[in-house]
């Protein structure tokens, strides 16, 4: 048979300290023979595990010891390790925060290599610190230098997918080339919306522009044509970061996620679809004239080629035949609630001509005692309307302003729905006041 042994040094401590202390904890002891027998104990040499020499332990140590064993048996007897365990007592956190840095922008810088640098720079003395103390500080940090060179970072990464089509959409712009439309060279800027299960493009448009406004749009005419999914899984650029996108997504009850900054890999999936795309469609684009013309290549590309080809994270099977196992969620999907969500609303001051800006465009009030005041001026996104103030709960309409037909425009009267009626005359004389006090004259009133 195997000997047996204790599984680690915790244990080993554990089992020195319960044969010091452990005679006496099953003795039935009078009041002062503890005490007497801790003072005798400690007068005895005892080695510790794995020392080389023998030593005292103090009558405090072994009366904890005792209570311990008595309240928790062998397992109370374990050491517990230090609160800073593994992090390099040695360094300040000035030294601290330099060395991480360093490692952090020259991934592949050995510690030698920066020990050394640093004390030739001045900012370390010789001796200092030691290797081993850096190499602890790296582990402790996640900056070990080969999880680091290898881009896996500090955390693990797992290849991961959503349950089932419409539990996840990933969406992304993909900057494409210039393309020239009546001899100007525009912006190419290709959006779409990939599910994460089923790998199919729910949406895919060309755009001059990356504006949050082309992201909602995209948006809503996906989930009017398939339904809402449970979430989003987006970057961190100004597109997707904006205020009313994150309303929408709480009003429809769609969870809105971003991925870490920096972090392409965690967007794999998106990259692996813009990468074929490109080599697809994008890299042949120098022709086209307009995005009429990108669009339709665009939508030949995925119905001819990306959703009917098989596809080696879904076992071989295609985007469209998975896509096609889930039916489309309309029956949850409500008009009015769509709109109510993308409706989106900012504080702006009327001017004294009675005109407001929004995105740009200058809308006009009927209304012209609300000049000067901050009203709330309210738009929605799907339809593109023309805005409407919303003030002391009514709705006031906007109109676009027409200057040249306002040259010949009867200007109306300045005056609140509350101020309506005749004028009252109020006596009101602050001289006439003064001189009553000075003269000790009774006002009238």
């Amino acid at each position: 048979m195997d000997t047996i042994s204790p599984k680690d040094h915790g244990e080993a401590v554990a089992l020195f300290r319960s044969e010091i202390i452990g005679a006496l904890c099953r003795r039935d002891l009078d009041r002062g023979e503890l005490r007497a027998a801790l003072v005798k104990l400690s007068h005895e040499r005892f080695r510790r595990p794995d020392a080389d020499k023998t030593a005292t332990i103090s009558v405090p140590t072994l009366e904890r010891w005792y209570y311990r064993y008595r309240k928790g048996g062998i397992a109370a007897l374990v050491p517990k390790p230090r609160s800073d365990r593994g992090r390099a007592r040695e360094l300040t956190p000035e030294q601290r925060q330099l060395l991480c840095d360093i490692r952090r922008e020259h991934t592949s810088a050995s510690v030698p290599l920066i020990l050394r640098t640093l004390v030739l720079d001045g900012r370390l003395q010789a001796g200092a610190v030691s290797r081993a103390t850096v190499r602890r500080l790296y582990a402790e940090q996640g900056l070990d230098r080969v999880p680091l060179r290898d881009g896996a970072g500090a955390h693990t990464r797992l290849r991961w997918q959503a349950a089932a089509p419409m539990a996840l959409w990933h969406g992304d712009v993909c900057h494409g080339p210039a393309i020239i439309v009546d001899g100007k060279t525009r912006p190419l800027r290709v959006h779409a919306l990939l599910d994460d299960a089923s790998r199919f493009v729910v949406a895919l448009e060309a755009h001059h522009t990356e504006r949050e406004v082309d992201m909602l749009g995209l948006f809503v005419r996906a989930v009017r044509r398939v339904g809402l999914p449970d979430a989003l899984y987006l970057d961190n650029g100004s597109t997707y970061s904006g205020e009313a996108l994150r309303l929408a997504c709480e009003r429809l009850g769609v969870t809105l996620i971003h991925a870490a900054p920096y972090d392409a890999p965690a967007r794999g999936k998106m990259e692996r679809f813009w990468r074929g795309l490109r080599e697809g469609v994008l890299d042949w684009a120098g022709g086209v004239a307009s995005l009429h013309d990108v669009a339709v290549r665009l939508w030949a590309w995925l119905d001819q080629h990306y959703n009917t080809a098989s596809h080696a994270g879904l076992m071989g099977r295609s985007p469209g035949v998975v896509w096609s196992e889930s039916p489309p969620r309309l029956d949850h999907l409500d008009e009015d609630k769509l709109r109510a969500a993308l409706t989106v609303r900012d504080r702006r001051r009327v001017r004294r001509d009675t005109t407001v800006s929004v995105d740009g465009e200058d809308f006009e009030l009927d209304q012209g005692y609300l000049a000067g005041r901050i009203v709330t001026v309210a738009r929605c996104l799907v339809d593109d309307k023309t805005p409407w103030v919303e003030h002391e709960g009514k709705r006031l309409p906007l109109h676009p302003v027409d200057a040249v037909a306002n040259a010949a425009r009867k200007r109306p009267r300045r005056r609140a729905p509350s101020a309506a009626g005749p004028a009252v005359h109020v006596p009101f004389d602050p001289p006439g006041a003064l001189l009553d006090k000075a003269t000790g004259r009774k006002p009238t009133t």
